[in-house]
């Protein structure tokens, strides 16, 4: 090839793909019904349900479809979201009936022959549409003392820890406080006192690091009648937990290291 024609060459990032290719990288579409129980406490007192149809991608997922909506259609539609990538937590809400993180819930593994439906989490105040009052979750995550208590001098350097006694606690260090697991428990729904798993797990996470020296102290505060012993292992919690901790596993050996004290 002459140099003239390399340089009247297209370049290959440009060169189109034949059509039976399917122009190189298309992303299917397909219609989803998408279903939200919506409340608005300054237009009515009952909560009512909405309904759109949209077109939306195979690479989509529930948030996509909730940012369509309320970008696109319909802007007073109100819920909770920030990074996107299931690290935050705050987009935690109730998916065709399970708790579920919206941004990594793809609608394709869905069953979209019917409505996709969307609801508030339940056993927290709901503000409006898909969020809630977190302030109960938060008071229960702060009155076990989800910090680390060491009565030793301050050290000049980090606290050394063996790979085994980080791995007796690794599990429960993925919380990410979405309090899905909390409120798919069917006793939280009941008992607003109840601690609620997500608290337990975060006490965990400081009852056996061995760096700590809290640990009877968070036993004690849940040795109560509204602690770990409201567990009925339903193991709902767990089956929520968008990171997949194993919580029930976890309150089971907080019931178990209580017991292993005398008070």
């Amino acid at each position: 090839m002459t140099t003239q024609e390399k340089e009247a060459a297209e370049p290959a990032s440009k060169v189109d793909l034949p059509q039976e290719q399917g122009g190189g990288g298309e992303i299917p579409t397909f219609e989803v019904t998408l279903r939200v129980r919506r409340y608005d406490p300054e237009v009515s007192a009952e909560p009512r349900w909405d309904e759109w149809q949209l077109t939306m991608f195979g690479t989509d997922r529930v948030l996509d479809a909730l940012h369509k909506v309320k970008w696109e259609i319909d802007g007073s539609l109100s819920f909770r979201r920030s990074c996107a990538h299931g690290i935050c937590g705050s987009d935690a809400m109730r998916i065709n009936g399970r708790n579920r993180l919206a941004c990594k819930t793809l609608l394709k593994d869905l069953d979209l022959s019917k409505p996709v439906i969307v609801e508030a989490i339940k056993g927290l105040p709901c503000e409006k549409d898909l969020i809630v009052d977190m302030e109960p979750f938060f008071q229960s995550y702060r009155e076990i003392m989800p910090f680390l208590m060491n009565d030793g001098h301050e050290p000049k350097r980090e606290r050394y820890q063996s790979v085994e006694d980080r791995e007796r606690f690794d599990d429960t260090t993925k919380c990410i406080l979405c309090a899905a697991c909390t409120s798919s428990c069917p006793v939280f729904w009941t008992d607003g006192q109840y601690f609620g798993p997500a608290a337990i797990v975060n006490a965990h996470r400081f009852i056996f690091d061995s760096r700590d020296d809290a640990g009877d102290l968070r036993l004690e505060i849940l040795n109560d009648k509204e602690g770990v012993w409201r567990c009925r292992t339903t193991f709902n919690c767990t089956d929520a937990c968008p990171r997949g901790i194993q919580v029930t596993k976890a309150i089971a050996e907080v019931k178990q290291a209580v017991l292993a004290r005398a008070f």
